[in-house]
Order: C-alpha cells, then sequence, then structure tokens
C-alpha cells in the first residue's frame, strides 16, 4: 500500500461556531487532502458497486462542495444507482460506467484528483476498478470499512465512523471549509448519515454524530424527505417482494440465534425487481426477538450475494471474510457466494454451528444491557 502522508497528531474538527469540535481525525491527512483539493483542476469522485445512500452521499456531497468551489467534479459509478435516491440534488449528472463507458474513461483520465468513497478495496469498483488504477491522477479513498487494502496516494479511513459521510462531514469542516457547505452538500452528507444508521438507530459511536445532524439540519436539510424517500417509501413491487420474501423464504434457526431470509432469480423476476427493493430486509429479519444475526440472500445469475446484520456485537464480518469473500464492520458486512441460494443456505447451515460461542458472548453481553431475548 502506498501512503504518501503518515498518520500522525489528532487535530480538532471545527464546525460552525466552534460547536463541532473533536479529535478523531489526523492532522496530517487533513493537510494532505486540502493541498490535493488546493492544486486540482478537475475531480472524478467514485464508490462501490450497487451503491448505497452512503456511497451516493459521499460522492454527491463532495461533488457539490467541490463544484460551489470552482473544481470540475463528476461522480462516475461502476453501475446505477438506485432509483431510491434519484432525489437527491446531482442525482441526474451520476456517471454510471455501465452506461456510458467512453464518456466514464474520459473523465478518469481526464482527472488530476481521484476520489473513492465507501470502499476498501479497488475490486470494489467491478469493471470500473482497471480504469481508475491505470489512471495517473492522484488518488485518494475516504472510508469507513475494515482492514482497507488499496494503493493511493493518501488513505484515510475511520472504522469507527457511522458512516462515510459522517467522515466526510469532519474532513469539510476540519479544512475549514464548513461555510463553503451548501444546501445540496449537506442533503447528500444527511442522506448517508441516516441511511447508514437507520435514522441514528445504530453505528452511533460517536455522541457528536446528534451534533453533526444538528448543523446539518441548519444548512436547510429536509430531513422527512430524506426519511420518506430512502426508509419509509417502497414501490408496490417492492413491497409485495418484501411481504413474500418475509413470508415465504424466512427461516428461524433458534439453536444458532440467527435468521436466513432469501430470494431466488425467479422471485426476483417475479416481483420485477429493482435495485434498492430489497434495501432493509436484513434489518426486518433482525429485528425479531431473540435473533442475535440475520442474513439476506439474494440470487444473482451467476452467483448469491450476502447481506448479513447483528446486534450485541456478534462478528458477521467474520463469518463474511471466512467463508464468502467479504467483509466490513462488525455488525454490518457482506460477501458472495459461488452457486445457487440453496447451495448458499446448505453452507450457511454447516458453518453456523462454528460462531454459537461468539453468539452467546453476545447474548450475555445483551441479557447483561437488559434486553429480552426470548425466541
Amino acid at each position: 500500500m502506498r501512503r504518501e502522508y503518515a498518520a500522525s497528531n489528532a487535530t480538532a474538527c471545527v464546525g460552525k461556531g466552534n460547536t463541532m469540535i473533536d479529535k478523531l481525525l489526523h492532522t496530517r491527512e487533513v493537510k494532505a487532502l486540502k493541498q490535493l483539493l488546493a492544486g486540482c483542476r478537475a475531480v472524478v469522485l467514485t464508490c462501490h458497486v450497487r451503491p448505497d445512500g452512503d456511497a451516493i452521499g459521499s460522492t454527491l456531497g463532495l461533488a457539490h462542495l467541490l463544484s460551489g468551489m470552482g473544481v470540475r467534479a463528476k461522480v462516475v459509478t461502476p453501475d446505477q444507482p438506485p432509483r431510491m435516491l434519484e432525489f437527491m440534488p446531482g442525482y441526474n449528472d451520476i456517471v454510471p460506467f455501465t452506461r456510458y463507458q467512453e464518456y466514464g474513461r474520459q473523465l478518469v483520465a481526464d482527472a488530476d484528483l481521484i476520489i473513492g468513497c465507501d470502499f476498501n478495496q479497488w475490486s470494489r469498483l467491478s469493471e470500473l476498478a482497471d480504469v481508475v488504477s491505470a489512471a495517473k491522477a492522484h488518488k485518494v479513498i475516504i472510508d469507513h470499512h475494515e482492514n482497507p487494502d488499496a494503493d493511493v496516494d493518501l488513505l484515510i479511513s475511520y472504522p469507527d465512523m457511522s458512516s462515510t459521510c459522517e467522515l466526510v462531514f469532519r474532513l469539510i469542516a476540519a479544512m475549514g471549509y464548513y461555510d463553503e457547505m451548501d444546501l445540496n452538500c449537506a442533503t447528500a452528507l444527511c442522506t448517508g448519515i441516516i441511511t447508514d444508521t437507520r435514522n441514528l438507530s445504530v453505528n452511533t459511536k460517536h455522541i457528536d454524530l446528534y451534533q453533526i445532524l444538528v448543523e446539518l439540519l441548519e444548512k436547510g436539510v429536509d430531513k422527512s424527505l430524506i426519511l420518506k424517500e430512502t426508509l419509509d417509501t417502497k414501490s408496490e413491487d417492492a413491497l409485495r417482494l418484501t411481504s413474500f420474501a418475509l413470508c415465504e423464504r424466512l427461516t428461524v434457526y433458534k439453536e444458532h440465534r440467527a435468521a436466513v431470509v432469501w430470494l431466488g432469480r425467479d422471485d426476483l423476476s417475479r416481483y420485477r425487481y429493482e435495485k434498492g427493493d430489497t434495501e432493509g430486509l436484513v434489518n426486518q429479519a433482525l429485528s425479531l426477538r431473540g435473533v442475535v444475526y440475520a442474513i439476506f440472500l439474494r440470487e444473482d445469475e451467476d452467483e448469491v450475494r450476502l447481506s448479513m446484520r447483528s446486534i450485541g456485537n456478534f462478528p458477521v464480518s467474520h463469518i463474511c471474510s471466512d467463508h464468502f469473500s467479504g467483509g466490513g464492520h462488525l455488525q454490518a458486512a457482506g460477501g458472495q457466494f459461488k452457486g445457487n441460494v440453496h447451495e448458499c443456505i446448505a453452507e450457511l447451515e454447516r458453518i453456523m454451528p462454528e460462531y454459537d460461542e461468539e453468539m452467546k458472548k453476545a447474548v450475555d453481553r445483551l441479557t447483561a444491557e437488559g434486553y429480552i431475548l426470548r425466541l
């Protein structure tokens, strides 16, 4: 890993009126990022394949900030962002590489700086990865996932952040650009924070995250709109698909305190699945009383995509990294399985006993905190 700017010494991250002060960011990283931004004319921002609210929020947020500062900033995503995010300012200006390959290649080639948000290795860019890796521009990754592994000029990685958007806000404030943040930028960042924390119900390790939200709202952000569009609204097909999955494709493994919900290719076709339609389904399985971890399986053409969530610090990231070529956060991770969905379920059933001791530790932690875990 090439990292020209080593971390050293914490810096204060200052928002409006010096209210946003913490010592979470490294001084040299903040200065290095500001130096790189000061010398660039054209920036490409990108994120992981199958982008979510945090990926699109962090890239669009930075794009709005930089555009307001006179920099040509374009968001190039590996594939089409989900339609549930089309309310976000700048959504229609995003360049999905799967649709506009030549234009995307040209933007990357012309950039002086490429900033990757919300991923920790280039493979997460799918077919765009080789294009970005071959570019001569300086490269920066801003991310909150564990175990980063990418050859970049500047790596800004803080796995204890709730979201990449939280990290981007802190960086903007630390660089002294809070006043340059307009409503569009604030809306994008707020969207990422809300979606990755399920409206501040998970991943809120730092108490001043609530202050960050206040400062974003003071920019004029319509939080109700974000909640409605991202968490509280589904198409008719998506609602029927979710209902079908929970009624017909949900299995609870009581002895392991696990829940698995799955959808095969025929199911997805029947309900005219679109990207984003299954968002939050794994959390609904996790909401079952007594369940410590939940797994959602979606069968694609040649593989199964896994999404895992847990409570009580049960390490679903270990399951993903150990068995499914994936990873992520301790309690929110993903992976993939080469085969069909039934083979994947059989593999999960085979390995679940390996994690029963961790499950019992999670139960003990949750019980000590007062949670009721009867099944």
